[in-house]
C-alpha cells in the first residue's frame, strides 16, 4: 500500500507553521469544496483527501504521531500483517504506538484505505463517525459598512449569500478587520459541526470625514472676514449633533483646530475616543460689490502703509 503524504497532500513543507497549514486548507476547501463542485467526483475526493489530511496536521499532538509514525510506516504495515502490535526503531531504540488509534482518528469512518488497513477501524467500532467527523470548511467573505456604522456600533443584518445574517459590531472597528462567526461556515459532509465564517470588514469612503487611526478629520470652509477677525463656526461631527468651534483671529487656511474626544470610540474601550481635527479652508469672496472693493483697497492700502511704517 502507498503512503499517505500529508504535507504533500496540502501542499505544504513538513516544517510548516500551524498558520501556513490552516491558511493552505481553507484555500484547497475553498476551492474543491463539493458545494462549489457539484458532480464532480474527482474534486471530492480531492476535497476529502485535504481534509483528512488537515484532521491529522492541524493537532500539534496529531501531528507529532503522525510524523513519529510515517518514519517507520513500512515496519507497522508489515507487523500489521502478522497481526503484531506496531513496534519501531533500531539499536535498541523502539518507539510504541499503543492502541488502534481509534482515540487519534476516529473510529475509521469516513476516512481513506490508508487509515482503515494501516490503523484499524476501532474496537468495537461501526465505521460511522460522530464526535470524530471532521467539521465543515470555512468561508471567507467581506461586507461593506459605513463609517456612522463603524461609530455606532451595534446590530446590522447583512445579506450574504442569500442568506440573512445578524451582524454585531462594536463601536470602533477598523478597516479590513476580520470578525469570526461561529458555525456560519460550510455544513459538514459527515455530520459533523458547521465552519465558521471569517468576514473581513471594509468601510465605505465618507463623503466628508476621513478616518485616520481613531482620529477623524472634516473640511470646514470659513469666510476671509471669519478668519481674519474671528468668530465661530457651527461644526456637525460624526455622530450627528453640532458643535460651535471658535476660529482664532488670523486663523490661516490649512489649520486645523482639535476637537478633542469627537473621534472614533476606541475598539478596545469605547468610553474612550480619538480627536476630531477641523481643517479650516479659507473662501475668498466672489462677485463683490462696489462699496466691498473699495473697503478693500483702503484695507489693503491701511496695510501697505502700515507694513513701510514697521519695516
Amino acid at each position: 500500500m502507498e503512503y499517505k503524504d500529508y504535507y504533500k497532500v496540502l501542499g505544504v513543507s513538513k516544517t510548516a507553521s500551524q498558520e501556513e497549514i490552516k491558511k493552505k486548507y481553507r484555500k484547497l476547501a475553498v476551492k474543491y469544496h463539493p458545494d462549489k463542485n457539484k458532480g464532480d467526483k474527482a474534486k471530492e475526493e480531492k476535497f476529502k483527501s485535504i481534509t483528512e489530511a488537515y484532521e491529522v496536521l492541524k493537532d500539534p499532538e496529531k501531528r507529532k504521531q503522525y510524523d513519529e509514525l510515517g518514519e517507520n510506516w513500512k515496519y507497522y504495515q508489515q507487523q500489521g500483517a502478522n497481526g503484531r502490535r506496531p513496534y519501531g526503531g533500531q539499536g535498541g531504540t523502539t518507539t510504541q504506538f499503543d492502541g488502534d488509534f481509534s482515540d487519534l482518528f476516529g473510529d475509521g469512518g469516513g476516512f481513506s484505505d490508508f487509515f482503515e488497513s494501516f490503523f484499524g477501524r476501532g474496537s468495537g467500532g461501526t465505521g460511522s463517525r460522530t464526535s470524530g467527523a471532521f467539521k465543515g470548511a470555512d468561508i471567507q467573505a467581506n461586507v461593506t459598512i459605513s463609517l456612522e456604522d463603524a461609530y455606532e456600533g451595534g446590530t446590522r443584518l447583512i445579506n450574504l449569500n442569500g442568506t440573512r445574517l445578524r451582524l454585531k459590531l462594536k463601536p470602533g472597528i477598523e478597516d479590513g478587520q476580520t470578525l469570526k462567526i461561529k458555525g456560519k461556515g460550510q455544513p459538514s459532509i459527515q455530520g459533523g459541526p458547521a465552519g465558521d465564517l471569517y468576514l473581513t470588514v471594509d468601510i465605505a469612503k465618507h463623503s466628508q470625514f476621513e478616518r485616520k487611526g481613531n482620529d477623524l478629520y472634516v473640511a470646514q470652509s470659513v469666510d476671509m472676514y471669519t478668519a481674519t477677525l474671528g468668530g465661530k463656526v457651527g461644526i456637525k461631527t460624526l455622530k450627528g449633533t453640532t458643535v460651535n468651534v471658535t476660529i482664532p483671529k488670523g486663523t490661516d487656511s490649512g489649520k486645523a483646530l482639535r476637537l478633542k474626544g469627537l473621534g472614533m470610540p476606541s475598539y478596545q474601550n469605547p468610553n474612550q475616543a480619538g480627536n476630531l481635527f477641523v481643517q479650516v479652508k479659507v473662501v475668498t469672496p466672489k462677485n463683490l460689490t462696489t462699496e466691498e472693493e473699495k473697503l478693500l483697497k483702503k484695507l489693503k492700502a491701511l496695510r501697505r502703509n502700515s507694513y513701510s511704517y514697521t519695516s
